[in-house]
């Protein structure tokens, strides 16, 4: 791996444009299209949707979530 792969936000910044899979503290996932993230990890999903079991509870438009309740980012897979 070079330098600038190695680091965390270069993985985020690969994922910009694209639809993720964020997973937060309370149990609760959102997957939408990476807008926008700073050092926080604070991010900006749009066409962002709330996921429960597998299965679209509601779709939201533009979200954004603080950093701190995330555990998890990850590129959707199809």
């Amino acid at each position: 791996m070079t330098p600038e792969t190695t680091r965390p936000l270069d993985a985020l910044n690969r994922a910009k444009g694209k639809r993720v899979i964020v997973e937060l503290k309370n149990k609760k996932s959102f997957v939408g299209k990476l807008q926008a993230f700073d050092i926080h990890i604070n991010v900006v999903l749009e066409e962002a949707e709330e996921i429960v079991d597998g299965e679209v509870k509601r779709k939201l438009g533009v979200v954004f979530i603080r950093g701190d309740t995330i555990i998890i980012i990850s590129p959707e897979q199809k």
